[in-house]
């Protein structure tokens, strides 16, 4: 089953975002499929001594920064529309409001977890196919940038994958499946880039049925 997103994109709203006037629920939802770029020069290489720099220097690294398009679980206000679009049972996860049947907000900020409330369910066709628009956009804009290299480095994958709701392995488990799928399709289409680099973090504190669960093995 495919799955297409719209939404009302337009100059006004980009200038708002962009200056961090977006609102959280819908408004916050749409900018995950905004990429933003911009161009840094390398300020200490791998001697940690510094390179002194001034933004008027023509700087010969080409380094461009680019955001990461994704989805968040952590439960907090700012995302809220990530918990209603792929969450299924959202209602019996967290605390509602009793009258208005919506997610109940706590110190203004955060959604709580009900007490021994049930793990969360995923529509992972629907996250699928989100995150596999977002990976297709960045990489695009990479190539678009005239990117030769780029560097994955999984950010959003950690604290941001739903792991006190239960989803986390599945979060990043699709998001690999989902890079690895836009470059099998898009690969041979890219005019500059020449390699995609994975620069995964490795954390050796999580271990279930055996296995260390952080990005770099969900990639593996």
């Amino acid at each position: 089953m495919k799955f297409m997103r719209t939404f009302d994109m337009n100059e006004d709203f980009l200038r708002r975002a962009l200056q961090g006037q977006s609102k959280y629920g819908k408004e916050a939802f749409r900018m995950k499929f905004v990429v933003r770029i911009s161009q840094c020069p390398i300020l200490m290489e791998f001697d940690a001594r510094i390179i002194s720099r001034v933004p008027q220097e023509q700087w010969s690294q080409r380094i461009k920064l680019v955001s990461v398009t994704g989805i968040d679980f952590a439960g907090r206000i700012h995302d809220i529309n990530d918990i209603l679009t792929y969450v299924t049972n959202w209602k019996d996860v967290y605390e509602t409001n009793p009258q208005s049947g919506l997610l109940l907000v706590h110190n203004r900020r955060d959604f709580r977890r009900k007490v021994n409330g049930p793990q969360a369910k995923l529509d992972t066709d629907l996250l699928l196919t989100d995150l596999m628009r977002m990976a297709r956009l960045r990489l695009r804009a990479c190539d678009y940038e005239e990117v030769q290299v780029v560097v994955e480095t999984g950010i959003g994958l950690g604290v941001f994958a739903g792991k006190p709701i239960g989803i986390d392995e599945t979060v990043r488990a699709l998001s690999a499946r989902a890079i690895r799928k836009v470059l099998e399709e898009d690969g041979r289409t890219y005019r500059n880039i020449r390699a995609v680099v994975f620069a995964l973090p490795i954390f050796d504190v999580d271990y279930r049925n055996g296995k260390r669960q952080d990005t770099y093995q969900a990639f593996v």
